[in-house]
């Protein structure tokens, strides 16, 4: 080959890979980041369809999901819709209002108490035992149950002024009083400081004192009713399935009819639930001694 000829050809496989660097380098500029990728401008939010009422639970229907500007959309807000199945409102929610968080704490900080018209405010005090492990929540639906024990039934025998003999008759009574009461507020004051090797050994759940208070919506009747309870008796908190107060169909919210209950004395334990009453036991294991007669 011709020297010329050479010089030629190598002078095309020069320009040949220039050329093939050159598209590569263009390439890469095309597809390489040129910094971190930019933050989205909006989001998905979940949106009430109607208004949602304190104590109820979250389903499908109630939710919409929309896209929304990040300077106007809430940083609490959600976006999946199915994160909110099931749960409890805490409060009341505006029809077209984006979930947040604050809709379903379940915090027992201070919040202000709304009232329904009609109704009125009460605060009872609970513990661990008679208020379920303070464990009720804003939004949830609770039954009272009252007990009236020691000297509040003064009975008399027919024609006589004078008490029974406390030794001869038990004075317990217990009635399931009052149902379906919402609870408007609570307040969890911190539990007293633990005594100095109170915890348990195990590491299993202790009693600590703990106190809680549950501020319910109640009618006049029914505020007089706890009050009497409060004073004479003591009371316990039964907690309810907000399914309850729920139609099945539309979710709307609906009164169910009370539960009718006899309520509890020794002789309906005794004669309705088969609790047994003790029996007298002879002492005397030989049956050839005699026990003398006092």
């Amino acid at each position: 080959m011709k020297r010329s000829n050479r010089l030629i050809l190598l002078i095309g496989v020069f320009l040949a890979i220039v050329a093939f660097v050159g598209i590569l380098m263009a390439l890469q500029g095309r597809t390489a980041p040129s910094g971190p990728p930019a933050a989205p401008a909006v989001l998905p939010t979940v949106f009430a369809t109607r208004a949602i009422t304190l104590g109820a639970p979250i389903t499908a229907d109630m939710l919409r999901v929309e896209n929304r500007a990040i300077a106007i959309r809430d940083a609490t807000a959600f976006g999946d819709p199915s994160l909110l199945f099931g749960k409890i409102a805490r409060k009341d929610v505006a029809e077209g209002k984006q979930l947040t968080a604050d809709d379903f704490a379940t915090t027992n900080a201070p919040v202000d108490v709304v009232t329904p018209p009609g109704q009125r405010a009460m605060a009872v005090q609970v513990d661990q035992v008679s208020g379920v492990g303070t464990l009720i929540r804003t939004g949830d639906y609770v039954d009272i149950v009252v007990s009236l024990t020691a000297d509040r039934f003064p009975l008399a025998l027919p024609g006589s002024i004078a008490p029974l003999d406390p030794a001869v008759y038990n004075e317990t009574s217990a009635k399931l009083a009052v149902q379906g009461l919402q609870v408007i507020g609570t307040l969890l004051p911190p539990p007293p400081p633990q005594a100095e090797g109170g915890a348990p050994a195990d590491g299993g759940t202790a009693l600590t004192d703990q106190q809680e208070i549950v501020i319910l919506s109640v009618t006049p009747q029914q505020a007089e009713v706890i009050k009497f309870a409060q004073v004479d008796g003591s009371i316990s908190l039964v907690l309810r399935s907000p399914q309850d107060f729920r139609d099945a169909t539309t979710g709307d919210p609906l009164v169910p009819p009370a539960d009718e209950t006899s309520g509890i004395t020794l002789r309906a334990m005794v004669d309705q639930f088969g609790v047994l009453v003790p029996q007298t036991v002879d002492a005397n294991l030989d049956p050839g001694v005699d026990v003398p007669t006092p």
